[in-house]
């Protein structure tokens, strides 16, 4: 009897203790503990499409500064990183020829204006040929050839002249009206020669004018091409100055986007070595496609009045292609990242646990959700203080702060 005691024994004790299997969920469910916690219930939120875009900041206006007349360089006025205005010398030559020149087609014209009895001041417009003094007189020897041929012929008439008189008479009364008439001619042609002489006077000016090269616009000098004593042929660059307010943005966008860039949308610049970014609008936009890249050129202008940028600095922008689109967003603090791995703690009913997601753009407002949450999921907000437990939640409306939900682009 004692002996067949002993097994029941153990079966009862066996049946008591369960496998320990059962005895590991036990002790985790008693383990649960119960946290408060902010939670987001996610919702559509306002997030405008965007496009990124690499370029760089180009000048405004860029201008390779020639000369216009042959000369040697005499004087430089300006040098690489000069403010300069429009019309401001650049370069002076030597004016020595220059003067010369213009003395020249002074003398000339004063030599031209005598020759028709023009004096100093007195506008060529007002010439009459006929008043002119070789004119008068030819004209008054016309005169006097006639009043001598009516003469002769009255004689004439009363026999006291021979024919042959009279012919000579009238042959000398045809050439004084010949001579007279090439005094006018004359006259004329020396009034196209006076005008000549000033055009000749104007152009020698002109060209003195010409040794002194401006700056043609407002702007800087980039670099000088040419020092003192240099001898400048027509056309040679001796400066190139640039305009860099404002600056201009340039920029492209791959084939599939092409349709959607437009004039006037608004883009958000990131700046290389400049802190806050920049917002402007697209200001040009190419008429066609580049057909090595297959990629789509535009423009914006970038306000530089302070001059704080400069031309050739990196940039990217963000083009706003669809300001009214919307997307699942949720505060940056919500998602942890760790050995490449994204996630969320989401809420399933009451216990927190780990939802791996994919994240799409980054902004300041937050970051949006591709993939792993759906519209109306409860997340912690602080992924922080993520951890499985049963969650007390304390109900923040999804993205409701003005800070996240502002759209990009928004003044």
């Amino acid at each position: 009897m004692r002996f067949l005691a002993l097994p029941v024994i153990c079966v009862f004790l066996c049946a008591g203790c369960g496998s320990p299997k059962e005895q590991s969920v036990e002790r985790q469910a008693k383990a649960v503990e119960t946290i408060e916690a902010h939670v987001v219930a996610l919702q559509m939120t306002r997030w405008p499409k965007t496009v990124r875009s690499q370029g760089s900041l180009y000048a405004d206006e860029q201008s390779v500064v020639g000369a216009k007349v042959a000369g040697r360089v005499a004087e430089v006025h300006g040098d690489v990183g000069d403010a300069v205005k429009a019309g401001d010398p650049l370069v002076t030559l030597d004016q020595e020829d220059f003067l010369l020149e213009v003395q020249q087609a002074e003398a000339q014209l004063l030599q031209a204006r005598s020759s028709v009895g023009l004096r100093a001041g007195d506008p060529i417009e007002k010439l009459d040929p006929e008043n002119a003094p070789p004119v008068r007189q030819e004209r008054a020897l016309w005169k006097e050839t006639q009043s001598s041929l009516e003469r002769i012929a009255s004689l004439q008439k009363q026999n006291a002249m021979s024919q042959g008189e009279y012919d000579l008479a009238a042959a000398a009364e045809r050439v004084a009206e010949a001579r007279y008439a090439s005094a006018v001619n004359g006259v004329r042609e020396k009034i196209a020669l006076i005008e000549l002489r000033q055009v000749e006077l104007a152009v020698a000016r002109e060209r003195l004018k010409d040794a002194v090269i401006p700056a043609p616009l407002d702007g800087f000098v980039l670099n000088r091409q040419v020092a003192p004593g240099t001898y400048l042929s027509v056309g040679q660059a001796v400066a190139v100055v640039v305009r860099t307010h404002p600056l201009r943005f340039r920029g492209t966008v791959p084939e599939r986007y092409a349709q959607s860039v437009q004039v006037g949308q608004a883009i958000q610049l990131q700046i290389e070595s400049v802190a806050e970014p920049r917002k402007a609008h697209v200001t040009r936009v190419s008429p066609a496609l580049d057909q090595r890249s297959r990629a789509l050129s535009f423009e914006a202008l970038i306000d530089n009045e302070d001059q704080s940028l400069r031309a050739g600095l990196f940039a990217e922008a963000e083009v706003v292609i669809q300001p009214d689109a919307e997307a699942l967003v949720v505060p940056e603090s919500a998602i942890t990242e760790f050995a490449g791995a994204v996630k969320a703690w989401k809420v399933v009913d009451g216990m927190s646990v780990e939802q791996e997601v994919r994240i799409g753009t980054r902004r300041e407002q937050g970051l949006e959700i591709v993939q792993g949450l759906e519209l109306g999921d409860v997340i912690l907000r602080d992924a922080a203080e993520g951890r499985v437990a049963k969650v007390n939640p304390i109900l923040d409306p999804a993205l409701a702060d003005s800070s996240i939900t502002a759209p990009l682009g928004a003044n």
